[in-house]
């Protein structure tokens, strides 16, 4: 009797079984090399089929040692575009024709494998498949207590738990013996099968090395190598299920979300809270008669039947907002927030007239509407997001609401610098606590004083006394103090050799450079600047005196390379260092030198645009360091 297994068979173990049980007893089994291929493929891949399957064929070699069967291998190895149309059928192609050319059974727990060779005229012994490392119950669910927001298990380590309230949080060993590796594989290959035959559970996201798992009101993170460095299981569940009433702000809040459709940003820190308040926010919506979805990867809000949760279509969240869109919801709440395709899909939903709830990682409220600066138009924000609640240890810290407003930004004067201005004003004290526009082409987020007001110190006075430097050093050779003596004044010290290029014909410069940042500026030498006493030149002098002979000594000649987002200045050295780039005798701006040891400058800025226009004109471009 001659038999060919196919792969599957192999994987279950079903050849040896049946020379056991007697039926194979003195046959010939004729393993085909696609299947040994296949199998040694899964190995590599580190799934346990294909640990599974060459065990399977040391033990024929063992039963062939031992004259039980005759074992011999046939045919040739795949090549690689047949393994990868495995799943089309290639593989069982070969081991059907293997079959066809010996005159053998074809055995295999395939269904689909045992009906294809039956029409082609094969025998066939087919067996039901092995059902692996099936659980009824979530086998580490014994890890969780009731304060236990997260398990955290690793091949041979302890396992460790994330354990108390929202706001006092311990990562903790919850286990003094280390997990071995035979038993991480084992919970990781039920958890997943689990999620797969369960009602209660599905799998989001499976892909070479990691599996992501919802069970019940458990994610599950399942990494496996050649993707992690060890067998890694991390569950996470929620240990609050709130309503709104149980946050402050509530009453208005509710007036907030009832009055109109909003864009709202939760933000947060990761386990702050963010996902189980944005829950209490779709119920409630729900429950006030709004058509609620949910945009989530993966899908893990607890929430209730009526809300419907989508996962990201096609692996794109901008197919699934086109679906959405055709089903028409109130609200929709987007979980989470973060790249840039995010953050576009979001807007593009609000601009849709769809209110729109997105739960964003930041560690300030402030920030979670600096990062929609540069992803979105600046004029369109306040349309976008009006409302931003940031949680903090499980409750609702701070609520801003974002509005724009035709003023002069505060800590200008001149009524000409006018502009939109975006301002971000605390909801309970409504004072506003930040300003973002635009400054000499710059987008500038200003935090203002108790006051309400940009201080000289912080704010729009840091963004002023830097571009009061910018623009003095561009036509100064030595060195430039700024000194700010209110929101619209400032001194300017510089060398005594600069005074008349930086004021100017007839006060030219000065007033025009005055007109443009909205500033009265006093230009005087670094001598009359108080505590000098009388020194006769500063420590940043042009080359011959003080710093400036050494600044001279280490210039650096560099070639500017562009790419089609930055200009790049290489540099041999000053790995972290402040520096002066110049073109020709022309200061420019100064940076700080990366850890790749290199300056980018970001095209389209003006910085960028002078460096530019200099490298057209072939001007020799030199690096110093900073001075002063």
């Amino acid at each position: 009797m001659n038999v060919v297994p196919d792969t599957s068979a192999v994987v279950d173990g079903r050849v040896s079984e049946r020379v056991e049980d007697g039926t194979y007893e003195g046959a010939t089994v004729v393993v085909p090399e696609a299947v040994v291929g296949e199998l040694e493929a899964q190995a590599n891949d580190g799934r346990d089929s294909g640990w599974d399957g060459l065990s399977e064929l040391q033990r024929l070699a063992t039963m062939a040692d031992e004259g039980r069967i005759d074992l011999t291998y046939v045919g040739v190895r795949p090549g690689a575009g047949r393994q990868d149309a495995a799943d089309e059928g290639e593989i069982d192609a070969v081991i059907r024709d293997a079959a066809g050319e010996h005159d053998a059974t074809l055995l295999t727990s395939d269904v689909v494998q045992a009906e294809v060779a039956k029409a082609k005229g094969l025998a066939v012994d087919y067996l039901e498949p092995v059902t692996r490392g099936v659980v009824e119950e979530l086998p580490i669910e014994r890890f969780f207590t009731d304060e236990t927001m997260s398990v955290h298990l690793k091949t041979d380590t302890k396992p460790k738990a994330k354990r108390g309230t929202l706001g006092e949080m311990r990562y903790e060993v919850i286990d003094d013996e280390p997990t071995g590796d035979e038993q991480m594989r084992e919970w990781a290959t039920a958890i997943v099968n689990l999620a797969r035959q369960s009602n209660d559970g599905y799998v989001e996201l499976s892909d070479e090395g990691m599996d992501i798992v919802q069970y019940r009101n458990y994610r599950i993170a399942v990494a496996r190598p050649p993707f992690s460095d060890g067998v890694e299981i991390t569950a996470v569940r929620p240990i609050a299920k709130t309503v709104l009433d149980d946050y402050e702000f509530a009453d208005e809040l509710r007036e907030r979300f009832l009055e109109s459709k909003r864009g709202v940003l939760i933000s947060g820190s990761p386990g702050a809270g963010k996902s189980t308040f944005a829950q209490a926010v779709a119920e409630f919506l729900n429950d006030s008669d709004y058509a609620v979805k949910t945009m989530e990867k993966p899908r893990d809000l607890q929430v209730g039947p009526e809300i419907t949760q989508y996962g990201a279509l096609g692996g794109e969240m901008a197919n699934t907002a086109d679906s959405l869109l055709l089903v028409r919801p109130d609200y929709t709440i987007y979980d989470e927030v973060r790249k840039t395709d995010d953050f576009e899909v979001f807007a593009d939903m609000r601009m849709a007239g769809v209110g729109m709830v997105g739960v964003v990682h930041a560690s300030r409220a402030i920030d979670s509407l600096q990062r929609l600066v540069g992803r979105v138009e600046l004029g369109m924000i306040p349309q976008i997001v009006d409302t931003v609640v940031y949680i903090e240890a499980g409750e609702v810290e701070t609520v801003y609401d974002v509005e724009t407003e035709v003023k002069v930004p505060e800590g200008l004067t001149a009524e000409d610098l006018a502009r939109p201005v975006i301002q971000v004003t605390n909801f309970e004290t409504g004072r506003p606590e930040y300003e973002i526009y635009t400054f000499n082409r710059q987008v500038v987020t200003v935090p203002l004083g108790e006051d309400g007001e940009g201080s000289a110190e912080t704010g729009v006075g840091r963004i002023a006394k830097k571009e009061i430097e910018r623009e003095i050093r561009s036509v100064a050779r030595g060195h430039v103090d700024v000194e700010l003596q209110g929101n619209d004044d400032a001194v300017v010290y510089v060398e005594e050799d600069d005074i008349a290029s930086v004021i100017g014909k007839g006060g030219g410069r000065i007033t025009d450079i005055e007109n443009r940042l909205g500033i009265d500026i006093d230009v005087r030498t670094h001598d009359e600047k108080p505590g000098r006493g009388g020194a006769a030149s500063g420590s940043g002098g042009p080359a011959g005196t003080g710093n400036g002979q050494v600044g001279a000594e280490r210039e650096q000649v560099v070639q500017p390379e562009i790419t089609s987002r930055h200009v790049v200045i290489p540099m041999d050295e000053h790995v972290g260092d402040t520096v002066e780039v110049r073109a020709g005798d022309e200061y420019l701006f100064t940076a700080t030198v990366g850890r790749g040891g290199e300056v980018q400058v970001s095209r389209g800025s003006a910085i960028a645009e002078e460096l530019e226009d200099a490298i057209d004109r072939k001007q020799r471009i030199t690096v110093v360091p900073a001075r002063g």
